[in-house]
């Protein structure tokens, strides 16, 4: 880890001279243009309250555009794993013992609707890369507006850069990779409206790991007078992927691209035909009202649809889904004193959601369910209501407070039994104050700390794992987070410095194990220490004159230490263990230059550490390191058309590494072998609609 560090340390300085000065406001504006919207902050990175990082055009579109892996472990405290194209995971300032597969733990809103299903689950990979302009990325407990989740928060915005026009894309690469992407934005700036449509297919890098992804989006956004606005969205996925299972150490080393063998009184991936076939379709509108220039209110409306069918090694599964839910949310913004020295806002609202799943296991014949094992039909329902305050005080002193009442019942049916067997389970109300500070010292220096209580109830696919065992009586785990975060800028703000520590005690914080037929189970651990500190650097530089147009270098540093409180379970003592999945320390920096030719290019690198693969500590995933590049040339013709051709290449150094391994595994299958070296090209093609005179 020392060298990339340094490494990357000293090309920071060493470029800092090589550039002619650049316009301080053109640095500031390609620097904190986004909005940042959570938190109903409203405003301009540099004017927000809380801590936020942004996944833009500028590192998301990086690689081949299949999944957004690689954009997310640029963020310092975020892990996105991939076990499998088409299966991802994603864990934020924590680890991935609640994710044997999908999300949970973090709460993830599109457009204002809640893409997080009642359950708890949320189906990241339903999404293409031009189903958003930016994410925005909160680390930490988001309960005081957000609900359940001591994660974080991912919110993934659209439209927010409208401009009528079209475009088309096309990838192809290793492992018969072909992505298109195409989109088209029409109307006015009264009705906006964005079509997308995006195509992804792979045969993967292992056996079994074939995967296809068609997604279409519609967004609109009317606006029905000076104070009303309604806009809509739509998000429609049907995919299929593969699911080649992990691997022991020994067939790991003989041959990481297989799929699991059959053993165990279990057939393998191949004969099974392990795979996933998933349906998503989401709905909604949100309408904003803005009844006087100081207090308007937001309010969200939407339906969901996820239909899913598992053919696994044990067993096959077949779950729908559907749901629906609102959120409202009331913003009374003054200014204090006759001077516009201080504003205050405050927040007020709730949020409901409901979901009615059914969830049939068969046996698994050849790829197709035999006979019905189990079927149960599942009430979720939560909601909460939360308040908060916002206060921007003269000398640079912000203050942001808020608490939620929170609320989660289940009901379960077994509808296979007789007489049918029901359980239910109504977790007590939660309670999840968020206090924020925040000083700008000077022009260059800031300060902020921030007090949070975080909490989490099981989600449905805890509760009924895949032992087919209904769990209620798992209890929701609960912490509080406290950080301290001091922000730095140098050069007239062309180079920007943040350092993160925090800490947070999770108590019965729910841990991941596996049988010895694979099939997943929940328990509560005791509780978990997590430490931790997050160092990021963003250098750009802007040149008045010479052929170089600019230059922007991110780095990211985590360092994680999260041990074991008391955690007895039967005869193991695993009370001061490392908590497995979680790497100790991660690097990532990313390097893009653009000549004023339009030639380009994109550097990036990665580091993790090695992980724990189990509680006692015993198995290890091996640490890795990832170098990706890509060139390219850009061209304006006319004002009007845009060209963009591009090759690049990921794992240059073809390390063979293990990506979402299996945490807890019977038997040691642990590891899931990610691609080698690979390769790609894409040529894409823009219009932009000339505007009216």
């Amino acid at each position: 880890m020392k060298n990339p560090i340094a490494v990357v340390t000293a090309f920071l300085l060493l470029s800092i001279p090589c550039f002619a000065q650049p316009d301080e406001t053109d640095s500031s504006k390609l620097m904190n243009e986004v909005t940042i919207r959570s938190f109903e902050q409203n405003r301009k990175a540099t004017a927000a309250i809380a801590s936020v990082k942004i996944i833009g055009l500028n590192n998301g579109d990086r690689y081949n555009k299949t999944s957004l892996v690689n954009g997310f472990n640029s963020v310092a405290g975020v892990r996105m794993e991939e076990r499998s194209p088409g299966s991802y995971r994603i864990n934020i300032r924590g680890s991935s013992l609640r994710s044997p597969f999908g999300i949970r733990n973090v709460k993830v809103y599109w457009n204002d609707i809640p893409i997080t299903d009642p359950g708890g689950n949320t189906y990241f990979n339903q999404f293409a890369y031009n189903n958003f302009s930016y994410i925005e990325i909160f680390k930490g407990p988001a309960g005081s507006m957000y609900g359940a989740g001591t994660g974080g928060l991912i919110l993934l915005n659209n439209l927010d850069r409208w401009q009528p026009g079209a475009s088309l894309e096309y990838v192809t690469g290793s492992y018969n990779l072909q992505n298109i992407f195409t989109s088209a934005r029409f109307g006015s700036e009264e009705n906006k409206n964005q079509l997308t449509y995006a195509h992804n297919q792979s045969d993967g890098y292992r056996t079994q790991t074939k995967m296809r992804r068609d997604n279409f989006s519609w967004r609109t956004q009317l606006k029905l007078s000076d104070k009303q606005q309604l806009s809509a969205s739509v998000l429609f996925t049907d995919m299929y992927y593969q699911t080649p299972g992990a691997l022991t150490l020994a067939e790991y080393n003989t041959n990481p691209k297989a799929s699991r063998p059959a053993g165990g009184g279990f057939p393998s991936a191949v004969n099974a035909k392990a795979a996933i076939f998933q349906k998503t379709l989401t709905a909604g509108f949100t309408n904003l009202y803005q009844f006087n220039p100081s207090f308007k209110n937001t309010t969200t409306l939407y339906g969901a649809f996820a239909q899913i069918k598992n053919s696994a090694i044990r067993n096959y599964e077949r779950r729908n889904e559907p749901g629906f839910g609102g959120r409202t949310v009331f913003s009374y913004n003054s200014t204090i004193g006759t001077g516009n020295e201080s504003n205050f806002q405050l927040v007020a609202g709730s949020e409901f959601q409901q979901g009615f799943f059914n969830t049939q296991v068969s046996k698994n014949r050849n790829g197709n369910p035999d006979t019905l094992q189990t079927n149960d039909d599942i009430d979720y329902t939560t909601y909460s209501f939360f308040v908060q305050g916002d206060l921007m005080l003269q000398k640079g002193l912000f203050i942001n407070g808020g608490v939620s009442l929170n609320k989660t019942s289940v009901n379960f049916a077994r509808l296979s039994s007789f007489p049918v067997n029901r359980q239910k389970r109504t977790y007590k109300n939660e309670i999840a104050p968020r206090l924020s500070i925040k000083k700008i010292v000077t022009e260059d220096l800031s300060l902020k700390g921030t007090v949070s209580r975080g909490f989490s109830p099981p989600t449905v696919a805890e509760l009924l794992p895949s032992t087919g065992v209904i769990s209620t009586d798992l209890e929701a785990e609960y912490g509080w987070n406290y950080e301290m975060t001091a922000s730095y800028s140098l050069f007239k703000k062309k180079l920007l410095l943040e350092a993160t520590g925090f800490y947070f005690k999770l108590n019965n914080a729910l841990v991941q194990r596996r049988d010895i037929s694979g099939a997943d189970f929940f328990v509560n651990a005791g509780n978990v220490t997590q430490k931790g500190l997050e160092l990021t650097a963003d250098l750009l530089l802007i040149a008045r004159k010479d052929f170089i147009d600019y230059l922007r270098i991110n780095t990211a540093y985590t360092y994680n230490h999260f041990r074991y409180g008391s955690f007895i379970k039967g005869t193991d003592n695993f009370s001061g263990k490392t908590v497995p999945s979680v790497p100790a320390n991660t690097f990532s920096a990313l390097a893009d230059l653009q000549l004023k030719n339009g030639v380009y290019t994109n550097i990036t690198w990665y580091s993790a550490s090695a992980i724990f693969l189990n509680d006692a500590n015993s198995a290890t995933a091996d640490s890795y390191q990832l170098l990706g590049c890509r060139v390219g040339w850009k061209k304006k013709l006319r004002k009007l058309y845009k060209l963009n051709f591009y090759a690049g290449a990921d794992n240059l150094l073809d390390e063979t590494y293990s990506l979402g391994n299996d945490i807890n595994a019977a038997a040691n299958r642990f590891y899931n072998a990610a691609p080698g070296r690979n390769y790609y090209a894409g040529i894409s093609f823009q219009w932009i609609k000339s505007p009216k005179k």
